[in-house]
Protein backbone atom coordinates (compact mmCIF):
# COMPACT_ATOMS: atom_id res chain seq x y z
CA UNK A 1 0.00 0.00 0.00
CA UNK A 2 2.38 2.10 0.88
CA UNK A 3 4.53 1.63 -2.73
CA UNK A 4 1.04 2.44 -4.16
CA UNK A 5 0.81 6.12 -2.00
CA UNK A 6 4.39 7.10 -2.83
CA UNK A 7 3.82 6.30 -6.16
CA UNK A 8 0.38 8.10 -6.96
CA UNK A 9 2.43 11.07 -5.39
CA UNK A 10 5.37 10.79 -7.44
CA UNK A 11 3.04 10.57 -10.64
CA UNK A 12 1.06 13.96 -9.17
CA UNK A 13 4.71 15.59 -8.93
CA UNK A 14 5.88 14.55 -12.29
CA UNK A 15 3.08 15.94 -14.16
CA UNK A 16 2.57 18.96 -12.19
CA UNK A 17 6.20 20.19 -12.56
CA UNK A 18 5.91 18.92 -16.81
CA UNK A 19 3.21 21.22 -17.09
CA UNK A 20 5.20 24.63 -16.05
CA UNK A 21 8.31 23.38 -17.43
CA UNK A 22 6.40 22.65 -21.08
CA UNK A 23 4.63 26.25 -20.46
CA UNK A 24 7.73 27.37 -20.16
CA UNK A 25 9.40 26.46 -23.12
CA UNK A 26 6.33 27.60 -25.41
CA UNK A 27 6.97 30.92 -24.71
CA UNK A 28 7.74 33.33 -27.47
CA UNK A 29 11.28 34.99 -28.01
CA UNK A 30 11.73 38.39 -26.39
CA UNK A 31 10.99 40.17 -29.58
CA UNK A 32 8.52 38.06 -31.61
CA UNK A 33 4.80 38.06 -31.62
CA UNK A 34 2.88 34.85 -32.21
CA UNK A 35 2.72 31.94 -31.10
CA UNK A 36 5.88 29.26 -31.40
CA UNK A 37 6.02 26.99 -34.41
CA UNK A 38 5.54 23.14 -33.41
CA UNK A 39 8.66 22.12 -35.22
CA UNK A 40 10.85 24.82 -33.13
CA UNK A 41 8.66 24.05 -29.35
CA UNK A 42 9.57 20.19 -29.64
CA UNK A 43 13.32 20.60 -29.84
CA UNK A 44 13.71 22.50 -26.82
CA UNK A 45 15.42 21.50 -24.08
CA UNK A 46 12.65 22.73 -21.10
CA UNK A 47 9.94 20.59 -22.97
CA UNK A 48 12.23 17.89 -23.62
CA UNK A 49 12.31 17.52 -20.03
CA UNK A 50 8.00 18.03 -19.62
CA UNK A 51 7.48 15.07 -21.78
CA UNK A 52 10.11 12.83 -20.24
CA UNK A 53 8.43 14.02 -17.04
CA UNK A 54 5.16 12.82 -18.56
CA UNK A 55 6.36 9.98 -19.27
CA UNK A 56 7.81 8.59 -15.79
CA UNK A 57 4.24 10.21 -14.14
CA UNK A 58 2.52 8.06 -16.59
CA UNK A 59 4.69 4.91 -15.42
CA UNK A 60 4.23 6.33 -11.50
CA UNK A 61 0.43 5.75 -12.01
CA UNK A 62 0.50 2.80 -13.33
CA UNK A 63 2.47 1.16 -10.87
CA UNK A 64 0.06 3.09 -8.58
CA UNK A 65 -3.03 1.59 -10.19
CA UNK A 66 -1.85 -2.08 -9.92
CA UNK A 67 -1.53 -1.75 -5.99
CA UNK A 68 -3.50 1.14 -4.58
CA UNK A 69 -6.84 2.15 -4.76
CA UNK A 70 -8.13 3.86 -7.89
CA UNK A 71 -10.21 6.58 -5.73
CA UNK A 72 -6.49 7.40 -4.31
CA UNK A 73 -4.65 7.21 -7.65
CA UNK A 74 -7.31 9.74 -9.33
CA UNK A 75 -7.59 11.86 -6.87
CA UNK A 76 -3.96 12.24 -7.13
CA UNK A 77 -3.86 13.32 -10.39
CA UNK A 78 -6.33 15.78 -9.85
CA UNK A 79 -3.65 16.97 -6.98
CA UNK A 80 -1.22 17.39 -9.94
CA UNK A 81 -2.48 21.33 -10.30
CA UNK A 82 -1.63 21.97 -6.85
CA UNK A 83 1.59 21.16 -7.93
CA UNK A 84 2.07 23.16 -10.66
CA UNK A 85 0.16 25.96 -8.80
CA UNK A 86 3.27 26.23 -6.66
CA UNK A 87 6.29 25.21 -8.87
CA UNK A 88 4.88 27.72 -11.33
CA UNK A 89 4.93 30.90 -8.35
CA UNK A 90 8.77 30.37 -8.36
CA UNK A 91 9.59 29.24 -12.20
CA UNK A 92 7.29 31.44 -14.63
CA UNK A 93 7.09 34.45 -11.49
CA UNK A 94 3.28 34.26 -11.09
CA UNK A 95 1.39 35.26 -8.37
CA UNK A 96 -0.59 33.05 -6.39
CA UNK A 97 -3.37 34.81 -4.14
CA UNK A 98 -3.95 34.11 -0.69
CA UNK A 99 -7.15 31.76 -2.24
CA UNK A 100 -4.92 29.79 -4.04
CA UNK A 101 -1.99 29.01 -1.49
CA UNK A 102 -5.65 28.08 0.55
CA UNK A 103 -6.40 25.74 -2.37
CA UNK A 104 -2.80 24.37 -2.46
CA UNK A 105 -3.41 23.40 1.05
CA UNK A 106 -6.65 21.81 0.94
CA UNK A 107 -5.65 19.62 -1.79
CA UNK A 108 -2.21 18.14 0.27
CA UNK A 109 -4.63 17.75 3.60
CA UNK A 110 -7.10 16.10 1.20
CA UNK A 111 -4.46 13.63 -0.03
CA UNK A 112 -2.98 12.90 3.38
CA UNK A 113 -6.58 12.00 4.15
CA UNK A 114 -7.20 9.39 1.89
CA UNK A 115 -3.32 8.35 2.10
CA UNK A 116 -4.30 7.48 5.83
CA UNK A 117 -7.69 6.20 4.96
CA UNK A 118 -7.09 4.29 2.10
CA UNK A 119 -6.87 0.36 2.67
CA UNK A 120 -5.32 -1.91 -0.02
CA UNK A 121 -6.48 -2.20 -3.51
CA UNK A 122 -9.58 -4.91 -4.38
CA UNK A 123 -8.60 -8.30 -5.27
CA UNK A 124 -11.56 -8.85 -7.64
CA UNK A 125 -10.82 -9.55 -11.24
CA UNK A 126 -12.26 -8.35 -14.27
CA UNK A 127 -13.42 -10.33 -17.20
CA UNK A 128 -12.87 -10.22 -21.00
CA UNK A 129 -16.60 -8.36 -21.19
CA UNK A 130 -15.57 -5.82 -18.77
CA UNK A 131 -12.65 -5.23 -20.48
CA UNK A 132 -14.30 -5.08 -24.21
CA UNK A 133 -16.42 -2.65 -22.59
CA UNK A 134 -13.85 -0.64 -21.94
CA UNK A 135 -12.75 -0.31 -25.27
CA UNK A 136 -16.19 0.52 -26.33
CA UNK A 137 -16.78 3.03 -23.95
CA UNK A 138 -13.81 4.92 -25.56
CA UNK A 139 -15.06 4.95 -28.87
CA UNK A 140 -18.15 5.93 -27.52
CA UNK A 141 -16.56 8.60 -25.83
CA UNK A 142 -14.70 9.32 -29.51
CA UNK A 143 -18.14 9.92 -31.06
CA UNK A 144 -19.41 12.03 -28.32
CA UNK A 145 -16.74 14.44 -28.31
CA UNK A 146 -17.11 14.62 -31.99
CA UNK A 147 -20.88 15.56 -31.25
CA UNK A 148 -19.88 17.64 -28.72
CA UNK A 149 -17.64 19.83 -30.82
CA UNK A 150 -20.45 21.36 -32.66
CA UNK A 151 -22.33 23.06 -29.49
CA UNK A 152 -22.45 26.50 -29.02
CA UNK A 153 -19.95 28.33 -26.21
CA UNK A 154 -19.88 28.10 -23.49
CA UNK A 155 -21.36 24.66 -22.86
CA UNK A 156 -19.29 22.78 -26.02
CA UNK A 157 -15.52 23.45 -24.44
CA UNK A 158 -16.84 21.91 -20.94
CA UNK A 159 -18.73 19.26 -22.31
CA UNK A 160 -15.90 18.34 -24.26
CA UNK A 161 -13.15 18.58 -21.36
CA UNK A 162 -15.74 15.99 -19.44
CA UNK A 163 -15.32 13.77 -22.41
CA UNK A 164 -11.74 14.02 -22.11
CA UNK A 165 -11.73 13.40 -18.31
CA UNK A 166 -13.75 10.50 -18.73
CA UNK A 167 -11.14 9.47 -21.23
CA UNK A 168 -8.34 9.69 -18.95
CA UNK A 169 -10.77 7.98 -16.23
CA UNK A 170 -10.70 4.91 -19.22
CA UNK A 171 -7.17 4.33 -19.18
CA UNK A 172 -7.04 4.30 -15.54
CA UNK A 173 -9.31 1.29 -15.35
CA UNK A 174 -7.78 -0.46 -18.68
CA UNK A 175 -4.36 0.22 -16.52
CA UNK A 176 -5.96 -1.55 -13.64
CA UNK A 177 -7.61 -3.92 -15.19
CA UNK A 178 -5.22 -5.36 -17.61
CA UNK A 179 -4.39 -9.44 -16.04
CA UNK A 180 -1.14 -9.87 -17.30
CA UNK A 181 1.64 -7.56 -18.38
CA UNK A 182 3.71 -10.57 -20.84
CA UNK A 183 3.95 -9.42 -24.24
CA UNK A 184 1.20 -11.80 -25.63
CA UNK A 185 -0.83 -10.78 -22.62
CA UNK A 186 -0.90 -7.43 -23.52
CA UNK A 187 -1.86 -7.55 -27.65
CA UNK A 188 -4.39 -9.92 -27.04
CA UNK A 189 -6.34 -8.14 -24.54
CA UNK A 190 -8.56 -5.39 -25.04
CA UNK A 191 -8.25 -3.52 -22.36
CA UNK A 192 -4.55 -2.75 -23.97
CA UNK A 193 -6.52 -1.28 -26.64
CA UNK A 194 -8.48 0.95 -24.71
CA UNK A 195 -5.99 2.03 -22.46
CA UNK A 196 -3.79 3.04 -26.27
CA UNK A 197 -6.37 4.85 -27.93
CA UNK A 198 -8.47 6.35 -25.09
CA UNK A 199 -5.43 8.01 -24.00
CA UNK A 200 -5.10 9.84 -27.75
CA UNK A 201 -8.90 10.42 -27.47
CA UNK A 202 -8.79 12.16 -24.11
CA UNK A 203 -5.53 13.89 -25.13
CA UNK A 204 -6.63 15.26 -28.65
CA UNK A 205 -10.13 16.30 -27.04
CA UNK A 206 -8.39 18.54 -23.84
CA UNK A 207 -6.34 20.30 -26.02
CA UNK A 208 -9.64 21.04 -28.31
CA UNK A 209 -11.54 22.21 -25.10
CA UNK A 210 -8.47 24.02 -24.23
CA UNK A 211 -8.59 25.71 -28.11
CA UNK A 212 -11.89 26.63 -27.47
CA UNK A 213 -13.10 27.70 -24.16
CA UNK A 214 -11.98 29.23 -20.64
CA UNK A 215 -9.58 27.23 -19.10
CA UNK A 216 -11.14 27.11 -15.94
CA UNK A 217 -14.39 25.48 -16.92
CA UNK A 218 -12.36 23.02 -19.13
CA UNK A 219 -10.02 21.56 -16.40
CA UNK A 220 -12.46 21.31 -13.98
CA UNK A 221 -14.55 19.12 -16.25
CA UNK A 222 -11.60 17.06 -16.67
CA UNK A 223 -11.08 16.60 -12.54
CA UNK A 224 -14.38 15.91 -12.79
CA UNK A 225 -14.86 13.13 -15.41
CA UNK A 226 -11.44 11.66 -14.59
CA UNK A 227 -11.96 11.06 -11.17
CA UNK A 228 -15.74 10.58 -9.98
CA UNK A 229 -16.59 8.04 -11.96
CA UNK A 230 -13.09 5.60 -12.15
CA UNK A 231 -13.45 6.05 -8.28
CA UNK A 232 -17.01 4.57 -8.18
CA UNK A 233 -15.85 1.64 -10.90
CA UNK A 234 -13.01 1.09 -8.31
CA UNK A 235 -15.19 0.37 -5.69
CA UNK A 236 -17.87 -1.36 -7.43
CA UNK A 237 -16.00 -3.27 -9.97
CA UNK A 238 -12.60 -3.90 -8.18
CA UNK A 239 -13.82 -4.13 -4.69
CA UNK A 240 -11.43 -0.49 -3.37
CA UNK A 241 -12.17 -0.14 -0.32
CA UNK A 242 -10.64 2.32 2.69
CA UNK A 243 -9.55 0.99 6.20
CA UNK A 244 -12.10 0.10 8.39
CA UNK A 245 -13.91 2.57 10.04
CA UNK A 246 -11.94 5.24 7.97
CA UNK A 247 -15.44 5.82 5.02
CA UNK A 248 -15.53 9.46 6.87
CA UNK A 249 -11.65 10.84 6.42
CA UNK A 250 -11.50 8.86 3.11
CA UNK A 251 -15.14 11.33 1.74
CA UNK A 252 -13.79 14.36 3.23
CA UNK A 253 -10.16 13.89 2.16
CA UNK A 254 -11.49 13.24 -1.45
CA UNK A 255 -13.93 16.04 -1.43
CA UNK A 256 -11.27 18.48 -0.48
CA UNK A 257 -8.70 17.01 -2.46
CA UNK A 258 -11.33 17.90 -5.44
CA UNK A 259 -12.66 21.26 -4.18
CA UNK A 260 -8.95 22.35 -3.90
CA UNK A 261 -8.41 21.04 -7.40
CA UNK A 262 -11.65 23.07 -8.86
CA UNK A 263 -9.88 26.22 -7.27
CA UNK A 264 -6.57 25.73 -9.29
CA UNK A 265 -8.27 24.06 -12.35
CA UNK A 266 -6.93 27.91 -13.40
CA UNK A 267 -3.60 25.93 -14.04
CA UNK A 268 -4.35 23.57 -16.12
CA UNK A 269 -3.25 25.89 -19.04
CA UNK A 270 -0.60 28.68 -18.19
CA UNK A 271 0.23 31.69 -19.46
CA UNK A 272 1.97 34.54 -19.43
CA UNK A 273 2.05 36.11 -16.15
CA UNK A 274 -0.42 38.43 -16.04
CA UNK A 275 1.28 41.68 -14.55
CA UNK A 276 -1.71 42.26 -12.46
CA UNK A 277 -1.96 41.35 -8.79
CA UNK A 278 -4.86 38.90 -8.04
CA UNK A 279 -7.87 40.37 -6.39
CA UNK A 280 -7.51 38.16 -2.93
CA UNK A 281 -3.55 38.49 -3.03
CA UNK A 282 -2.11 39.96 0.06
CA UNK A 283 0.74 42.71 -0.53
CA UNK A 284 3.40 43.55 1.74
CA UNK A 285 4.35 46.94 2.82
Amino acid sequence: MALGVLAAVLSAICYGVASVLQSKAARVDPGQSGELPLYRLVVRGWFVVGVLLDVAGFAAQFVALRVAPVFLVQAALAGSLAVTAAVAGVVLKIRLGRSDWIAVGLVCAGLAALGFSAGAEGATRTGVVFRGALLLAVLLLAAAGWAAARLREPAGSAVIGLVAGLGFGVVALAARALPSLTPAGLVSDPATYALAIGGAVAFLYYARALQRGVVTAVTAAVVVGETLLPAIAGILVFGDHTRPGAIPIAVAGFAATLTGAARLARFGEIREPDDRPPADEVTAG
